[in-house]
């Protein structure tokens, strides 16, 4: 394999590193990357969909993932999908939605691999009644610091599937999953949408709704003060049945082609972000729906994916980039920790076009997963001045009310506060010695906050800003 050399980034383009780079095409290729690893570290990158520092690694090797794709098998009784980790959500949905199944469990971009689903647990609108995307995964195969592939799954190797889910690939390279798919009648959505005049409002719909629909989402004005704190429109969703359809979709319910609208040509100027753009779009939006509640059928794509259709939409945050920050706050004390969070962010003037609230349900399995049972906020901040304040502020509300940050997403925790935010750290760190004494798989994250047990890899790493 060549090797060279190449600046990466997160998909919010910040931070960004110098890194050597190595794509391996089958599974012996990269059992030889393990193999001659020696003293060197190495970072699995899928579909480069990860924020903050993640998937880089500006000491070692980053492996490219995506040409580890194969599907290996399916079983169209139970809906049991076999296949390596770098097949993307994408490539499962244009297979498998003609044919009558949908992913159990979905982030809000379809361009993530299923190594990297696994990796990071991630969670979709579904969360408050299904649990992560590790309830849907029966087993994996992990290519350890050993060169073994091991089998693990709930009942065989389990201490090291609970720790491989979440686990923000530091456990192995994650080399085959089996997923079970839901089956649908049609590939369009239900959707149900409310404008919430407040915050209150917003969290009484999830309250009456969410029984009723397996997807719940908010967009939130983040920047609303005063009685309209949280205002946001708050969307409900279930699969479509056939009878649901005019009579043109009925003809063809399992039709399936999405497709990028239009692509972002140039990094947006840096007035476009300013506080009082953002204002005026976020007021538009919100009032651009007129009354207080209205119901359609839509497809997939806008309702799981609507910024998918935007090619490099990225660069609406301009040529420094961004950080997508995501918390969760438990159910006992969410609406203060919102009402908080909210607060500081208005006040900051840091909020952006998208910011996205959801309810979890049962916290996952995975030791460093980060689901809690509670209320999920995420939103969009450009990089600039004031930034790392805003986000040490929000890490210090969602630490007070006994939250935690989501690793997938972040670029500025500290290893004092991220122990306090996954109590379940010490285990973790226990199998990973057990499996990877010489921290082979390692990342920028990964030496940021310590998850290694070597002193000597804590050493700062110098980035490269876009």
């Amino acid at each position: 394999m060549a090797i060279v050399e190449r600046k990466l980034s997160g998909w919010g383009r910040y931070p960004v590193v110098q890194s050597r780079v190595q794509r391996p095409e089958r599974l012996s290729a990269l059992q030889e990357l393990v193999a001659r690893a020696g003293t060197g570290s190495l970072t699995a990158r899928g579909a480069g969909r990860s924020y903050g520092d993640a998937a880089l690694n500006s000491k070692g090797t980053t492996v490219l993932m995506g040409r580890l794709n194969r599907m290996l098998a399916f079983d169209e009784k139970t809906g049991l999908l076999r296949c390596e980790a770098g097949v993307t959500l994408e490539e499962i949905l244009a297979v498998f939605v003609p044919r009558g199944w949908f992913l159990p469990v979905t982030p809000g971009t379809k361009h993530v691999t299923v190594g990297g689903a696994i990796a990071f647990d991630v969670h979709g609108k579904n969360h408050h009644c299904d649990g992560a995307f590790s309830s849907f995964v029966s087993g994996l195969k992990l290519l350890t610091a050993s060169g073994e592939i091991v089998a693990c799954t709930r009942s065989r190797n389990a201490n090291l599937f609970r720790a491989t889910v979440g686990g923000a690939g530091l456990t192995g390279f994650i080399t085959e999953a089996a997923v079970t798919l839901r089956r649908i009648e049609t590939s369009r959505i239900h959707l149900r949408r409310f404008k919430a005049q407040d915050l209150d409002d917003a969290l009484s719909l999830f309250d009456e709704h969410e029984a009723s629909y397996p997807y719940s989402v908010a967009w939130i004005d983040c920047l609303a003060r005063g009685k309209a704190l949280g205002r946001s429109l708050v969307m409900f969703g279930r699969h479509a049945r056939r009878g649901e359809l005019d009579a043109r979709l009925r003809d063809d319910p399992l039709g399936y082609a999405p497709g990028t609208r239009f692509s972002v040509p140039f990094n947006l100027p840096g007035f476009a972000l300013h506080p009082l753009a953002v204002k005026s779009f976020n007021a538009f939006y919100y009032a651009r729906q007129r009354t207080r509640e209205m119901t359609a059928i839509t497809d997939l794509d806008p309702f799981f994916y609507p910024l998918d259709a935007i090619g490099q939409w990225n660069k609406l945050y301009g040529r420094r980039g961004f950080i997508q920050y995501q918390a969760v706050f438990p159910a006992a004390t969410g609406r203060k920790a919102l009402v908080e969070a909210l607060n500081l962010t208005s006040r900051r003037g840091k909020g952006s076009f998208l910011a996205v609230l959801k309810r979890f349900g049962a916290a996952s399995e995975g030791l460093l997963s980060f689901p809690l049972p509670g209320y999920t906020l995420a939103l969009d901040v450009p990089v600039g001045r004031g930034l790392h304040v805003l986000i040490e502020g929000l890490n210090r509300i969602a630490l007070a009310h006994g939250g935690r940050a989501y690793l997938a997403k972040d670029a500025y925790l500290t290893p004092d506060i991220f122990r306090e935010m996954y109590p379940a750290l010490p285990d973790f760190l226990e199998i990973k010695g057990a499996h990877d004494e010489g921290n082979i798989f390692s990342s920028m994250l990964a030496r940021r906050l310590q998850l290694h047990h070597d002193p000597e890899l804590k050493a700062a790493e110098v980035t490269v800003h876009a």
